[in-house]
């Protein structure tokens, strides 16, 4: 896969589709890697007419990792105390900016999945001139009343990390299980495969509690989110334990105008027996937006 260089950092990326139609830019979430993005997925979204990219945030996958500077005091930020995040949620939003540049890009649809529509909302308050469509997916704008963990989920989101490749694997698939769509579970062995597949893609786990940190630390986007002004989706699972779907409402309430797209028995994950309702709902959106492109 490609990289760009981007500020001080690398972003591994992957591009699907004609790269002369509009690009449609997928943002992942919290140590999650581009490989979470489906490829059939991807794929499905440049069946639509999108130049499809989807990426490393930095401190994930095969894009740099900031294990060199200063790291977080975790209990401190979650104590309340943000001094020591290494970055925000708005660096990773110049991240995605900076791609496009190197892209040639001057305006995309911005799609984000968890800290990913964190990230995208950022894009969008910060941004708007690259901005043409908004989809952001089991998010939430971060005020400190919607779209909390259950309890499990909170647990299994602190727990201490798994070493070595077996544990981590086992460690994956508990997690999926924990967070995952009860109404649409995946089968052990293709669970399986998915999660080794990416430990072997890439097993470095150093980058998560910055990334973590980033999301703890950053501010409330609702104030920013008012004056988005861009075609806007909001799509959440009416069961996810990791942020509840009052995240999602909270998103589309905060954004004039927004679609809400909420569906029964879908956790914090994009499971496939949905992506039927998920793909046409994110092209029709980003059709909305319209727009020039591409630089030059």
């Amino acid at each position: 896969m490609p990289r760009a260089h981007v500020h001080e950092l690398e972003l591994e990326y992957e591009t699907f589709g004609d790269p002369a139609r509009p690009t449609l830019l997928l943002i992942m979430g919290l140590g999650a890697q581009l490989t979470a993005w489906d490829e059939r997925l991807c794929r499905q979204l440049a069946d639509h007419g999108f130049h499809v990219v989807r990426f490393d945030n930095r401190d994930s996958g095969l894009s740099s990792h900031l294990d060199a500077g200063p790291q977080p005091d975790l209990g401190a930020v979650l104590g309340g105390d943000p001094a020591s995040a290494p970055y925000l949620i708005a660096d990773l939003a110049r991240d995605a900016v900076g791609l496009l540049d190197v892209l040639g890009v001057e305006r995309a649809h911005v799609v984000g999945a968890s800290m990913g529509g964190m990230i995208a909302q950022q894009m969008a308050i910060d941004s708007p001139e690259r901005v043409l469509s908004l989809c952001s997916i089991m998010s939430r704008p971060g005020d400190p009343a919607t779209g909390l963990s259950t309890p499990e989920a909170t647990r299994m989101l602190l727990r201490p990390r798994a070493i070595g490749r077996e544990a981590v694997i086992e460690s994956g698939m508990a997690a999926s299980r924990v967070i995952g769509s009860p109404d649409y579970p995946r089968d052990d062995e293709e669970l399986r495969a998915y999660v080794s597949a990416t430990y072997d893609r890439s097993s470095r786990a150093d980058g998560f509690a910055r990334q973590l940190t980033a999301i703890l630390a950053s501010p409330d986007r609702t104030p920013g989110l008012k004056n988005v002004g861009v075609p806007t989706l909001v799509v959440h699972g009416e069961a996810d334990p990791l942020v509840d779907v009052s995240g999602g409402h909270a998103t589309a309430a905060a954004v004039p105008d927004a679609k809400l797209l909420t569906l029964p028995g879908m956790g914090h994950d994009l499971p496939r027996a949905l992506w039927p309702r998920i793909i046409p709902a994110i092209a029709a959106n980003a059709h909305a937006g319209g727009g020039p492109t591409d630089l030059g």
